[in-house]
């Protein structure tokens, strides 16, 4: 039964449960050796927890904040919050003691789920400021703070089991226009507003996503997991997706450990954000330099074959035709090992993907998939679809999802899947949802297929001094491929031309530190490099002068956010007084 058939999201987990049994559903690694929860065991635990928080004193309506690393246990407490009635709000484990704060005193949160220790001290220091005391662990704790009431995993199950067994009926009892969760937006330009979803509203997104799969088969998905359960992208698509469809779902250790977990995992699906694809190809890029010849000469026919192929395959010549298939055995096959030999999906979204690494990928043989979303719209929008692919685009609107383009080029959604506001702002609800429509304040284009191509982030566009708009996602888009250049971020709002703030790629730096020959400085290097992506772009599209930044932008400095898009407001913050500057400055 597909998710759409459900009523509800607990009920979708409880149904799909008892039909998979003992079948594996959640993995993640204990000492280093992955240890798997089944179906029914999860169903016994989530029963329990749910009976737990009952008998906690939470009520259907109330919300709780949940706080923890990817894990299976972040799974069963969600299910937990939903079949008790009650609203899941999902938190970043990254928040600050402000971010936190905001987030519990915004829904007014009555309890709150959180993971470890080390997690803990910026929540409960939140938790205190905003006087909520009830605090549920994922794992057990050593010490128990003071002035909090601190139920671990294990007591609340244990205080579930000995109340009636009224689950069945609850999981019953929300309708699919009820609210399940308010997932905070990320905050890449000011505040994050909570994003209030229903269960409908999941339910569809996830079984749209689910007709995509289906058009490229059947078989047991496995699912490698590795952006945060809080970001709706992976709390819809990644997560009830997963429950929807019955696959198993497997927690990666940690970005660093991505590459050994797909050898491991040998996922067939993994969702994905852009800045990862941008890693990885710059992995590759750089190991070339160390390839022999040979075998760079093999590399390089099959990516140009696989972008012609990509391009206009009817633009091949014979002998293309007749190597290809020699090149997918020599070059490609050991490319999709990688990923663990046999991945059917890698689906980028939460951001713009630069088209030129897509075809990278997709002409070594990678199955990339481009979406576009926003957690307004639970989140999925549209998306490519097997066979249409073109990585230029985000593929048509899902399943039940209209798109129009306003006439200035905003791109307008309306469907089931739409938020059913923001919690206690209506005035920014009216102004998101307009006659029936989101209004996504994105700019893009409908293609003959009813594609969608995304330009740029209507707030985000650049108007310069002469009037002329500028997109700073091309631009940086473009900067990006060049490998000295790890990060940029285009400024120019109201002056003549464009500058940039860039730092440089991790791995040239320490290539240029170990190379024998004299280098010409970091500087000289990324003023080459940004001249040569200068020639790809238009005259007003160029990045006439540059700093370099003293840090990398990350998470842990706030300048992106946990699926590594840049805050722009806060880079303008710390370094707009030095990028004014470069327009007082001549560049030599």
């Amino acid at each position: 039964m597909s998710a759409a058939n459900y009523s509800n999201l607990s009920a979708c987990f409880f149904g799909v449960a008892a039909s998979r049994g003992d079948r594996p559903f959640l993995w993640a690694k204990r000492d280093g050796v992955w240890i798997s929860t089944s179906w029914s065991e999860a169903a016994g635990i989530v029963s329990r927890l749910a009976r737990g928080l009952r008998a906690h004193g939470i009520e259907p309506g109330d919300r709780v904040a949940l706080v923890s690393e990817n894990r299976p246990e972040w799974v069963l407490a969600d299910l937990a919050i939903l079949t008790a009635g009650a609203v899941t709000v999902p938190a970043y484990t990254t928040n600050t003691v402000d971010d936190h704060r905001h987030v519990l005193s915004n829904v007014g949160a009555k309890a709150v789920f959180v993971s470890n220790p080390t997690l803990a001290d910026p929540l409960l220091r939140a938790c205190a400021a905003e006087n909520l005391f009830k605090i549920f662990t994922l794992e057990p704790w050593e010490r128990s703070p003071s002035g909090f009431e601190i139920v671990q995993y294990e007591a609340l199950q244990a205080d579930g089991a000995e109340q009636p067994d009224e689950v069945r009926e609850w999981s019953q009892k929300a309708g699919r226009d009820d609210l399940a969760c308010i997932i905070h937006t990320s905050g890449t330009s000011g505040s994050p507003r909570g994003v209030m979803l229903s269960h409908g509203n999941i339910l569809h997104a996830s079984a749209a996503a689910e007709e995509i799969l289906v058009m490229m088969g059947r078989v047991d998905e496995v699912f490698l997991s590795f952006l945060p359960m809080s970001h709706a992208y992976e709390y819809s698509c990644g997560r009830f997706l997963a429950i929807g469809i019955g696959a198993e779902t497997y927690y990666a250790e940690g970005a660093d450990a991505l590459a050994r977990n797909m050898l491991e995992v040998r996922p067939t699906v993994i969702a994905c954000v852009p800045r990862l694809m941008e890693v990885l190809h710059g992995r590759v890029v750089s190991g070339l330099k160390s390839m022999p010849p040979l075998r760079r000469k093999l590399f390089d026919a099959a990516l140009r074959i696989g972008m012609q192929r990509y391009d206009d395959p009817s633009k091949l010549s014979l002998l293309d035709r007749l190597v290809d298939p020699i090149l997918d055995r020599l070059v490609r096959k050991k490319v999709a090992a990688r990923f663990g030999g046999r991945l059917r999906a890698l689906v980028s979204g939460g951001a713009p993907m630069n088209v030129e690494i897509g075809r990278f990928f997709f002409a070594l043989g990678v199955p990339v998939f481009q979406g576009y979303g926003q957690t307004e719209a639970s989140p999925l929008i549209a998306c490519n679809r097997p066979g249409m692919i073109r990585l230029d685009t985000v593929g048509p609107a899902i399943s039940g999802v209209e798109i129009r383009i306003a006439d200035d080029g905003e791109i307008l959604v309306r469907g089931p899947n739409l938020m059913l506001g923001y919690w206690r702002d209506e005035e920014a609800t009216a102004a998101a949802r307009r006659d029936g429509w989101l209004h996504t304040g994105d700019i893009g284009e409908l293609d003959a297929l009813g594609r969608l191509r995304i330009t740029d982030r209507k707030k985000d566009m650049i108007v310069v001094s002469g009037g002329d708009n500028i997109s700073p996602a091309k631009v940086e888009g473009v900067m990006s491929l060049e490998p000295e250049i790890g990060q940029i971020m285009v400024y120019g709002d109201k002056h003549p031309y464009l500058v940039a703030l860039v730092t440089p790629d991790e791995a040239f730096l320490k290539l240029r530190d170990s190379a024998d020959s004299e280098d010409a400085g970091v500087m000289d290097a990324i003023e080459k490099a940004i001249d040569r992506a200068n020639a790809k772009l238009s005259p007003l599209e160029r990045v006439r002068r540059f700093a370099v930044a003293p840090e990398p932008f990350t998470i842990a400095n706030g300048m992106m956010t946990p699926t590594l898009k840049v805050r722009r407001h806060v880079v303008k913050k710390l370094y707009g007084a030095q990028l004014e500057s470069l327009y007082e400055k001549r560049r030599g």
